[in-house]
């Protein structure tokens, strides 16, 4: 079932397009690509003990070793075989944590297995929806967006947190405004996500932080390009995000977009890959648990 946000609608490759699994390294600023596939393959993330990277696929999960030689293996989360693109792997990497198309969240362990959901059930005319970004460091609370109809048509968004274990919903932000991509810091202090609080036009997002009680707003990145999912490293000094062109709504596949590295408090930027991408490329947090890599996917086209 198709999505309800901008930009994560069902999609396909186009023709001579393939996805590339790439790991960059931060310290020799070099890209390699580990797996190619004619598939669309999305959002890769890494286990805490460093030995896999997962990724979403046709709606559920694969697993593959970060040198590419081992996998990719499918992880099994009968019957929900619906996953969107939104995942994370708890601390302990007893479990993943998903959202499904279905709307809801739900616990598999990492082997696979039968998941259990976490999230609430809202009632029918909000159309409420979750889709999770990330999980504090100590496994206890989860950090989703929360997408909703807005009485006399059309959607909002606002940055939420869950128990990992099930329970109250959390409403950080107020709806005012288009949010995606909430994440923990490392220590848990912060959550980051990108918003478009300081746009004087529709799509301008940028990258901000507050406190993880929702106080204590900050503004990340100040440029006229669009800015999406800030990733913390494990380390706290790093972040890396998305940049796509000026203009751009939403999170869409298929365009000019930048990967670039700043300081986790802001500060100078460093680009480090420029590529066809956007949606699907790193939507989750990808960085390896020793903050020396950090994996996406590019989506080349081949010249006809």
């Amino acid at each position: 079932m198709p999505s309800m946000r901008p930009g994560s609608e069902t999609r396909r490759l186009l023709p001579r397009q393939v996805s590339e699994l790439v790991v960059f390294d931060i310290a020799s600023s070099t890209a390699r690509v580990i797996y190619e596939t004619g598939e669309l393959i999305e959002a890769p993330n890494w286990s805490p003990d460093g030995k896999w990277l997962i990724y979403n696929g046709d709606g559920r999960l694969f697993r593959i070793s970060p040198d590419g030689q081992d996998g990719p293996h499918r992880i099994n989360t009968a019957p929900v075989e619906n996953l969107n693109n939104d995942h994370v792997v708890s601390p302990d990497g007893r479990s993943f944590f998903v959202s499904a198309n279905d709307g809801h969240l739900y616990r598999v362990p990492f082997e696979g297995g039968m998941p259990s959901r976490v999230s609430n059930e809202h009632a029918a005319s909000r159309g409420f929806k979750y889709y999770l970004h990330g999980i504090s460091p100590d496994g206890e609370m989860l950090a989703y967006i929360g997408l909703e109809r807005r009485e006399g048509g059309g959607v909002f968004t606002r940055v939420c947190t869950i128990p990992a274990a099930g329970g109250q919903d959390v409403f950080l932000t107020d709806g005012a405004c288009p949010v995606d991509g909430s994440e923990f810091s490392p220590d848990g202090q912060w959550i980051y996500f990108n918003s478009e609080a300081a746009a004087t036009q529709p799509g301008h997002a940028q990258a901000f932080r507050m406190r993880s009680d929702g106080s204590g707003l900050e503004q990340l990145t100040h440029d006229e390009r669009v800015n999406w999912f800030p990733h913390p490293a494990p380390n706290g000094r790093d972040l890396v995000y998305l940049s796509y062109p000026v203009g751009t709504i939403g999170h869409p596949a298929d365009r000019d977009v930048i990967l670039r590295l700043m300081p986790a408090e802001g500060g100078k930027v460093r680009d480090l890959d420029a590529f066809n991408g956007g949606q699907g490329t790193i939507n989750v947090n990808s960085w390896a648990p020793d903050s020396r890599a950090f994996a996406y996917v590019r989506y080349p086209v081949a010249a006809g």
